[in-house]
């Protein structure tokens, strides 16, 4: 566009100095020649113009020229007013994100390109959620991130009261009756172990016998007695959900529940308990050992993401979509998040970032400014040169014709 602007300048120029001597030939040519004249005083008006904006033209400190690079900073101050007094402002942004439905762009987003079963976007997208997830998995130190991850739990264990959650927990499995399998299976445990120890039962019950049972023989009488008093019991406590052993057992848990709940002295035997065992050394090595696998783990399925994880996590994030664009109640408590969020951001940094906008456009030199405003704006300002030619012409041609008139 430069280029056609000069080409035009220089054309007007040679029509003009063609033409003059051929005024007095015809009178057509007055009007030729006033034509060219008027358009070659525009174009270099809008030309000097134009350069003036940016440079001193023809390279002569001419004043009030190379506008834009000698007022760089107040340029760079003005930027920023402009930006904080439009946009980063508490009220500007917070009455945007009312007309913007953020949660529901979003789930729009997320159900079109994140379950990645287009093999495009969306695959894209969770090929590159699993990148970043793995680098940062690797680029951290495991040591240090298990160690970190478990002094976080172990902080908010410490703060967590065991004690009453446990009592709660238990009395909720009594009243429904959730308890009741797990004294099934400590019954069915209790019978194989006795199975299995038979041989030491009777051991234990002939050497608690005296002497004289021993002599007539009765001791091992008296063991299988033993042994199969407990069978029996096992089995009818078993079969019988009403058997007053459970019932015994059930008061039992019912007064741990309790005591749990309301008494102070087993609740501090419990955070006594909780504490002895964050602070064990075998616990920290069975928590690193549980973290690496974990971690490889992790690492392992984001490396395939069409694999299990991948799907699984396309899946979620459509179905997390999904919601975002069909409940209005969960839009309005994201776009209260987002709003509130930006909100606090502009309000709490909006000073550092407008700083920040007129400190970078200051540290730039001249050159660079220059060269970015015009290349931003330079073909708009090129056809200001050209339509000064032609309209200049224009204006010459009509002047050149009403003096021939009058």
């Amino acid at each position: 566009m430069r280029l056609t602007a000069t080409v035009m300048l220089v054309a007007m120029a040679a029509i003009f100095v063609t033409t003059h001597g051929l005024v007095s030939a015809h009178p057509a040519w007055g009007y030729v020649n006033a034509f060219a004249e008027a358009a070659m005083v525009g174009g270099l008006a809008d030309w000097f113009a134009v350069t003036a904006l940016f440079r001193h033209p023809l390279g002569l400190p001419i004043p009030h020229t190379a506008i834009i690079p000698t007022n760089k900073d107040r340029i760079a101050d003005t930027m920023a007013d402009f930006l904080r007094t439009n946009f980063l402002t508490p009220v500007v942004v917070a009455r945007r994100m009312r007309e913007m439905n953020v949660a529901r762009a979003a789930g729009e987003f997320l159900v079109q390109r994140g379950g990645g079963g287009d093999g495009g976007q969306g695959a894209r997208v969770l090929a590159g959620a699993g990148a970043l997830v793995v680098e940062l998995l690797e680029s951290l130190d495991p040591d240090r991130l298990g160690l970190q991850v478990k002094a976080g739990l172990a902080r908010q264990a410490e703060k967590l009261e065991v004690a009453p959650l446990l009592g709660r927990m238990l009395e909720g499995a009594i009243a429904d009756g959730r308890h009741r399998p797990l004294i099934d299976g400590f019954i069915r445990w209790a019978g194989i172990a006795l199975e299995d120890n038979e041989d030491m039962v009777r051991h234990m019950v002939q050497q608690r016998a005296n002497s004289v049972i021993r002599w007539t023989g009765l001791d091992a009488r008296l063991a299988e007695s033993v042994l199969n008093g407990l069978y029996k019991l096992l089995a009818e406590m078993h079969v019988d959900p009403n058997h007053p052993v459970r019932a015994k057992v059930d008061e039992g848990l019912a007064r741990l529940a309790q005591g749990l709940q309301h008494d102070p002295q087993l609740q501090a035997k419990v955070e006594r308990a909780k504490n002895d065992l964050l602070a064990n050394p075998a616990l920290s090595d069975w928590w690193m050992g549980v973290w690496e696998r974990i971690r490889h783990s992790l690492i392992g399925m984001m490396r395939q993401p069409g694999g299990a994880m991948g799907g699984q996590l396309g899946q979620s994030l459509a179905e997390l979509g999904t919601a975002l664009q069909g409940d209005p109640r969960l839009q309005w408590q994201v776009n209260r998040f987002a709003r509130r969020t930006l909100v606090g951001v502009v309000n709490r940094y909006g000073e550092q970032i407008v700083s920040l906008v007129s400190a970078t456009v200051k540290s730039w030199n001249p050159t660079t400014i220059t060269d970015r405003i015009e290349r931003a704006v330079g073909r708009d300002l090129q056809f200001i040169r050209i339509n000064g030619t032609l309209v200049g012409g224009l204006v010459g041609l009509v002047l050149h014709g009403l003096t021939e008139v009058l």
